[in-house]
């Protein structure tokens, strides 16, 4: 079993424009995190399912198609349907500020908006998912 934090980067939705997922999940993977990338136009339910399945610490969605509140909101809606709410759940995207404070009362640990850099990203996910034991 690796001890090394394992982090989904997931497009969810429509949105065709995945270069800021991968280059997040570029900087998570040079950090030394397990990076599985899934690729655009995912649902919510294939974004679970990766997760579950990948043993996965986190899920990070870019969403950049206005979506984000529905999107978001099945992701965490899913994994406690699936009793996995210890996947912490973060985000970027174009997101209206006004929307952060709903993000985070559904359970969005982090939202990451235009003009975050790769080393917060990187830094906030050290400190706020948990390393898994070894």
């Amino acid at each position: 079993m690796s001890s090394r934090i394992r982090v989904v980067v997931a497009k969810p939705g429509l949105d065709g424009h995945d270069r800021g997922a991968k280059v997040v999940a570029r900087a998570l993977r040079d950090a030394g995190m397990e990076v599985i990338y899934t690729g655009l136009h995912q649902t919510p339910e294939q974004i679970v399912e990766t997760a579950i399945q990948e043993d996965a610490d986190a899920v990070g969605l870019s969403v950049l198609s206005g979506a984000h509140m529905t999107l978001f909101r099945r992701v965490i809606e899913l994994l406690g349907e699936r009793d996995a709410r210890d996947i912490v759940v973060f985000g970027g995207g174009i997101i209206p500020d006004a929307d952060l404070p709903e993000l985070e009362r559904l359970g969005v640990a982090k939202v990451f908006t235009p003009g975050a850099t790769t080393r917060s990203i990187v830094e906030w996910v050290r400190a706020n998912v948990a390393q898994p034991v070894a």
